[in-house]
């Protein structure tokens, strides 16, 4: 009854309900401003209330405060506050004290009114959390008072004991005033929290596991220190508000005058609340984010809010998380980190690292000035014949333009910048000195074009106009094709024949309009490089090497290499290069392995050299890391474009947009149709650019480090390589390196596999496989591939039947028996559906291929299956007219682009159309007696191709390769025979352009080996 008596003198109004039900308070809330509300609450508790009772008496007794417990003062003095005090003497009359009770008590209803949200509410709320949180503050203050005993910052570093069968964080008392010392490879970490060790009892390596407070954690108490400004400046603002509105309901006078004197102190102790508040936040924030930026940082991920961390023994200074190093290090463990971190071993792949050249050392061994004085001597020699040649057509050239002017000629130049090829408008051969332009239209001509013009033999080089058919999908999978106008590349009837003849003086007129000149002017005689330059390059060529034979014959005279260093890759009868010169990159650092690979390679044969990556710092291959690195080092441009790439599909033989995650994804996964049939993706030629070495200089450091045989492969340095003979400010033809990235699957397919498709490169390329992903095929998947397969061989035998009546019978014929032959076509089809047991054979042959046998001293299949990653065949140069003769013969057997059959040949190897599967590798010895080379490639294994040897690849995985093209003295030869073969192709063929430049590579070659051997002479 007293208690309830006293809430409603206090406020009779108070809904107690709705007052109490926002009351609590969060303890993450209590803070900085406990101290102001406990003013408050001293102020409330010191309050007296005065309660109207039935007896009359002089002197009411207040009852203890529901707030604070404690008790009032006895006498009516006791009532004031520190607005008003009440006079003694107003107590005289019995009626004025019954008046002045009630004036009292209305006044004391509306101070309390206004005051309770922010006295009385905040001190309930105090009370509560008290209570209730009891617990709670407790454990918070034991948890600070146990972490402020500890050591901040300071690694315990354990000794390796076998007795100890556990371990624990070593403990310090409060008084206590030993002192921990830092391990020096640690003391980086000092004062940033604190760390704990993880015990790894195998070894004694620190793993570091910085418990301070984490990015949630700060975030969590700048949350908290924001929203107590916030409440601060809400109850300041609120306090100067209320007592405003308060003080102008009083009608004393004296009351006013009192209030107005606090009023008016009030705002300037709201704005003095503000200011505290908000330089305390600002020095809040300063220490967190100090705090924060004093953690360290992973070196890869450059993150320090990493809980567990590796440091490196080594170079004391870089640290690894443990999710990177799962992530991007997943061959190491954490103690070899530990031991030497990858930015010691040169092989980090974070994106500062990664955009860094220079690195590395991408020789392997010195080259010594005698050395280098053979090798020059040896390039000059060998390329000499050659520029004998070059300056041979010339002279004859000015031959016939002295008799056509009657005179010694003098030749213009023709101006040409260094960033522009110039080209033969009929051929698009190269053209690297004399040649012949118009001086109307500028039509430009070779000599070579020139020779064939007055000789009568020059070609008209039509345009291709046949094209392949899509069918549609159910097609390309063995089903019925889609309805379409077929149209015969034989109907499309003979190019029209332009005659184009000298004159009979030998000069040549422009070409006719048809050919695309303008038929009018006598083209005229031009130069690009100086007056009489080749001649003189030939005759200080002949000065210096003309009297030095010896060193280009001993050159290749060698004894036979070891058996542990070849490989068996072939099986031809009286043949002896079977056998492939096959070393480790450990044992060819001498001289003496350089003259067996010349030894080998001067005669056309493919060399092999193992291993080649263990002589490299391990940089990651994994195609994941290079796109990271790829997007990190472009502009925001090239990134977005970056998002897709442009694959191709092995089936359908033709471009298809995919995005970049998904094409990497399918790599590690792989892809499959909706019919379960594998899809195969290659990336071509990737990055897009001509620059690997702008936009992955790390992996191209990487790669020309692992690089066998460096005097010609080396796409920088290599003295035996014409290819990096250019001038430094002369447009160069683009070499590589280059990274190709596909799919595969061991089961030859028969359609649709991985596959590099027969051709010949102009030059000679080293081809290492960097990195392979096996993807696994479900058993569902491989039924359904043994089903597909069977519909492929049911269409082929159609097809097959239905070309038969088409070349072997007369329409006549055709229409005599077209009924049997239709008869015997569908039961044989249906034969094959029905039985497959008897194609079984021919399902087999992709499982029974060879594989390229190895001899003792070499590992066997069978340890090395899960390392091999691709199929090479390569041909001879001898087997090419054979092989050639082969497909045009078999061309229908074989598919193209949306797997229509070859229909067209143009050239069989140029074309890029035919891939040889391990059937046709059958047929083809059978019926010519001709293989090829065929052997397995490895992870770290590099391949050599010489040019002018046909070739083609499988992918048995899924392969990350890189090659680079070189060209080598020795197979100069073939460079010019290809470039004369492929001049004669159609104007649209893809093969076509010259982009070797040849002649003009034997040319500064020659003449930059001159200027070196000159130099090293003196």
């Amino acid at each position: 009854m007293m208690k309830d008596s006293l809430e409603r003198a206090r406020e009779p109004n108070l809904n107690l309900k709705t007052y109490l039900q926002n009351a609590y308070m969060h303890p993450v809330f209590k803070g900085d401003d406990d101290e102001e509300d406990e003013d408050i609450s001293e102020k409330l508790e010191t309050e007296s209330v005065l309660v109207p009772t039935k007896c009359q008496s002089q002197r009411n007794t207040p009852m203890p405060s529901r707030i604070s417990g404690a008790s009032s003062p006895s006498s009516l003095t006791d009532l004031s506050s520190p607005e008003f005090i009440i006079q003694p003497q107003l107590f005289w009359s019995w009626s004025s004290t019954i008046w002045l009770l009630f004036l009292m008590l209305r006044m004391d209803a509306v101070i309390s009114k206004q005051d309770r949200h922010r006295g009385d509410g905040d001190h309930n709320v105090q009370k509560m959390r008290r209570i209730s949180n009891v617990s709670w503050l407790a454990s918070k203050r034991q948890v600070h008072k146990t972490l402020k005993n500890r050591v901040n910052g300071k690694i315990w570093k354990r000794e390796e004991d076998d007795d100890d069968d556990e371990w624990s964080l070593p403990t310090r008392t409060k008084n206590s005033s030993k002192k921990v010392k830092l391990t020096p490879a640690f003391e980086f970490s000092k004062g940033n929290g604190i760390p704990k060790k993880r015990l790894n009892k195998r070894s004694s390596f620190v793993v570091v596991d910085l418990e301070g407070d984490s990015e949630d954690e700060v975030l969590e108490q700048a949350c908290i220190m924001n929203i107590r400004a916030r409440k601060r400046a809400r109850t300041s603002d609120s306090e100067a508000v209320k007592r405003n509105h308060m003080y102008t309901r009083l009608e004393n006078g004296d009351f006013a005058n009192a209030s107005l004197g606090t009023s008016s102190s009030s705002p300037s102790s709201a704005s003095d609340m503000k200011s505290n508040g908000s330089s305390s936040r600002t020095r809040t924030m300063r220490n967190l984010k100090a705090k924060i930026e004093a953690r360290p940082k992973c070196h890869q991920c450059m993150k320090n809010e990493r809980k567990i961390v590796v440091p490196c023994k080594k170079c004391k200074s870089k640290i690894y998380c443990v999710q990177c190093i799962k992530q991007w290090y997943p061959q190491m463990t954490e103690e070899e980190i530990a031991e030497q971190c990858p930015y010691c071993r040169r092989n980090c792949n974070c994106n500062a690292c990664l955009h860094s050249s220079g690195l590395i050392k991408t020789s392997k061994r010195d080259i010594t000035d005698s050395e280098k004085i053979q090798h020059l001597k040896y390039l000059i020699k060998s390329l000499l014949p050659f520029l004998e040649q070059i300056c041979e057509e010339q002279t004859q050239e000015m031959q016939i333009e002295a008799s056509i002017q009657g005179s010694s000629p003098e030749i213009a130049e023709n101006f040409c910048n260094n960033d522009e090829r110039v080209y033969c408008n009929h051929c698009a051969t190269s053209i690297v000195d004399l040649h012949r332009s118009c001086p109307k239209c500028a039509y430009e001509l070779c000599l070579s074009c020139c020779h064939e013009i007055r000789e009568g033999s020059l070609s008209s080089r039509a345009e291709m106009k046949f094209q392949y058919v899509d069918r549609g999908s159910d097609y390309m999978h063995g089903g019925d094709p889609l309805p379409f106008d077929f149209e015969n590349a034989e109907d499309q009837g003979e190019p029209t024949v332009v005659l184009w003849n000298a004159n009979d003086d030998g000069s040549i007129s422009c070409a006719p309009k048809e050919m695309g000149g303008c038929g009018d002017c006598v083209l005229e005689l031009r130069r690009i490089l100086p007056m009489g330059c080749i001649s003189e390059l030939k005759k200080k060529a002949r000065d210096l090497v003309g009297f030095d034979t010896e060193r280009a014959d001993s050159m290749c005279n060698n004894s036979e290499a070891g058996r542990e260093m070849l490989r068996s890759a072939a099986s031809r009868e009286g043949s002896k290069d079977n056998y492939l010169y096959c070393p480790a990159m450990n044992d060819i650092q001498e001289v003496e392995e350089l003259v067996h690979f010349q030894k080998h390679w001067v005669k056309g044969e493919p060399v092999i050299v193992r291993d080649a990556l263990e002589v490299t710092t391990h940089l990651s291959w994994e195609p994941m890391v290079m796109w990271r690195a790829l997007c990190e080092n472009v502009d925001p441009e090239t990134r977005a474009n970056m998002s897709e790439v442009k694959a191709i599909d092995c089936l359908a033989s033709c471009e298809v947009e995919i995005s970049t995650c998904q094409f990497f994804k399918g790599y590690t996964e792989g892809r499959r149709y909706e019919n379960f049939w594998p899809e195969m993706l290659k990336l071509k030629d990737w990055p897009p650019s001509d620059k690997f070495e702008d936009l992955l200089p790390r992996h191209c450091d990487e790669f020309i480090s692992a690089l066998p045989f460096q005097e010609y492969s080396d796409p920088k340095a290599g003295i035996l390589n014409l290819a990096v003979k250019f001038p430094p400010d002369l447009l160069k033809p683009d070499m590589g390196p280059k990274t190709y990235i596909a799919y595969g699957t061991t089961e030859e397919l028969g359609r649709g596999d991985s596959v590099t498709k027969l051709h010949c490169d102009m030059s000679d390329a080293v081809n290492i496989l960097t990195h392979t992903s096996e993807v696994a095929l479900s058993e569902e998947q491989q039924t359904a591939i043994q089903q597909l397969k069977r519909k492929h061989l049911a269409q082929d035998e159609k097809e097959r039947l239905e070309q038969d009546k088409l070349d072997h019978h007369s329409i006549e014929q055709l229409s005599d028996c077209s009924g049997s032959w239709k008869e015997m076509g569908v039961s044989k089809i249906i034969e094959t559906e029905k039985h497959p047991s008897q194609i079984s054979e021919q399902l087999e042959l992709s499982h029974n291929q060879p594989r390229g046998a190895t001899l003792p001293g070499l590992p066997s299949e069978g340890e090395t299956d899960n390392m091999c990653g691709a199929l090479w065949d390569i041909f001879r140069r001898e087997d090419v007219s054979k092989l050639e003769e082969y497909l045009r013969k078999h061309s229908m057997e074989f598919r193209h682009t949306y797997c229509s059959p070859v229909k067209q040949v143009v050239h069989p190897i140029h074309d890029q159309c035919f891939y040889l599967t391990s059937e046709h590798k059958k047929k083809l010895k059978e019926e010519f007696g001709i293989e090829p080379w065929t052997f397995e490639q490895r992870v770290g294994e590099a391949v050599f191709i010489p040019a002018g040897c046909p070739h083609q690849v499988r992918n048995l995985k899924s392969c990350t390769k890189v090659a680079v093209d070189f060209v080598s003295p020795e197979n100069v030869q073939e460079c010019l025979r290809l470039t004369k073969e492929l001049r004669q192709l159609p104007k649209n063929h893809r093969a076509r352009e010259d982009k070797l430049e040849i002649k003009k590579m034997i040319i500064y070659a020659i003449a930059e080996a001159i200027k070196d051997l000159e130099e090293l002479i003196q």
